[in-house]
């Protein structure tokens, strides 16, 4: 039970720096990386899982899928503007062909999956 215990935490921290480092890369995401870290957290560690739920920076993720809230709309516009600023950029930088199909292609779908989440009203 203990092995089981330190794998899921060890899981839990590696999901949770992929949500973290999603947070910056406009590809990789953030949500599901988080909720599944705070889903090992819950399984492994009641601390741990308490920390990320009150978390000021990621806790508001699992808060608001916990309650079906929604994300706000300044959230989904900084989400859709970051994402698209930083594949035009990384398509600049790399200047090559599968960049230039992959990147756009990748941004359609995540900028599709935002809007189609639901907006919490205030």
């Amino acid at each position: 039970m203990r092995i089981k215990r330190i794998l899921l935490v060890t899981a839990g921290f590696i999901f949770l720096g992929l949500g973290a480092v999603g947070a910056v890369i406009p590809v990789l995401p953030t949500t599901p990386f988080v909720l599944a870290a705070a889903g090992c957290f819950s399984a492994s560690n009641v601390r741990f899982h308490a920390w990320l739920c009150r978390n000021r920076v990621f806790g508001q993720y699992i808060d608001n899928y916990r309650t079906k809230r929604g994300i706000s709309l300044p959230l989904k516009t900084a989400s859709v503007a970051f994402l698209w600023a930083g594949l035009i950029i990384s398509a600049v930088l790399l200047q090559n062909l599968w960049a230039y199909i992959i990147l756009p292609a990748a941004g359609i779908c995540v900028t599709v999956h935002i809007l189609m989440i639901k907006t919490k009203r205030h």
